[in-house]
């Protein structure tokens, strides 16, 4: 029974992410979003609760990752659909909503089979991408709809990067610390129901500091990249004057 409990909040997060999808089909983003954040402390859960049980498993690490493919590649991707591309060309708005949750099944399969670097993830971890993209299509009526695809293809580079993404995930739960979580899990759907905007505001700020870390890195490899290359040609240059 106990090495089922951390599959349980994996469920759960599943669960979210088929609710946020079938509220962004019903035009309900705002709650949609929410679904998907309240579904990103599920995920934070899962893996701590596991670790807390002596009770990680290969089987819960690959539920986990088919249940994120869906809370935060899917779902998310449906709902800036919904808002934003929907009255764009189709097959271009396809494309473009079909490429984050692709871009995700990579992330997620290069994490299962590659060895990682301790306390760090390689890309930007699909449910804060997720996350991201979810709270800014509630700012659908403030920016136009090539910033959001301009968002969501920069998310979704972000996620098949090589850019190292500081791993918070390790930060342990202690064992007595369990019985309180469906405690805080109640408190948070309460307050992200009732307060739906202050709430998607409040997780949509951290997240975009998460993710622009790693854009920020990026461009610093680029520019390095660029720096040792200029360096290799002007040593080129001079060795043959010679």
């Amino acid at each position: 029974m106990t090495k089922s409990i951390p599959n349980m909040f994996t469920l759960g997060n599943l669960f979210l992410g088929m609710i946020g999808i079938i509220l962004a089909t019903e035009g309900k983003t705002s709650m949609a979003a929410i679904m998907i954040i309240i579904a990103m402390l599920l995920d934070g859960l899962d893996g701590r609760v596991a670790r807390a049980l002596n009770a990680q498993s290969e089987f819960g690490k690959e539920l986990d990752s088919l249940s994120d493919v869906i809370s935060f590649g899917v779902a998310p991707a449906l709902i800036m659909y919904t808002v934003a591309l929907s009255d764009l060309n189709h097959a271009f708005a396809w494309t473009v909503a079909a490429i984050f949750p692709m871009c995700g099944a990579l992330r997620l399969a290069r994490f299962n089979v590659r060895p990682g670097i301790p306390g760090y993830f390689i890309g930007l971890p699909i449910p804060a991408a997720g996350g991201v993209l979810s709270t800014l299509a509630l700012f659908h009526e403030e920016i136009t709809a090539p910033y959001m695809i301009i968002a969501m293809l920069l998310l979704s580079y972000l996620m098949i990067s090589s850019v190292k993404y500081p791993n918070f995930k390790k930060i342990g739960l202690p064992k007595k610390a369990i019985k309180y979580t469906p405690i805080v899990i109640i408190v948070a759907v309460i307050v992200a129901v009732f307060f739906p905007e202050q709430t998607s505001m409040l997780i949509f700020v951290p997240l975009v500091i998460y993710a622009g870390y790693g854009l920020k890195q990026s461009f610093r490899k680029l520019n390095r990249r660029h720096r040792e290359e200029d360096h290799k040609s002007d040593e080129a240059y001079h060795s043959s004057d010679r």
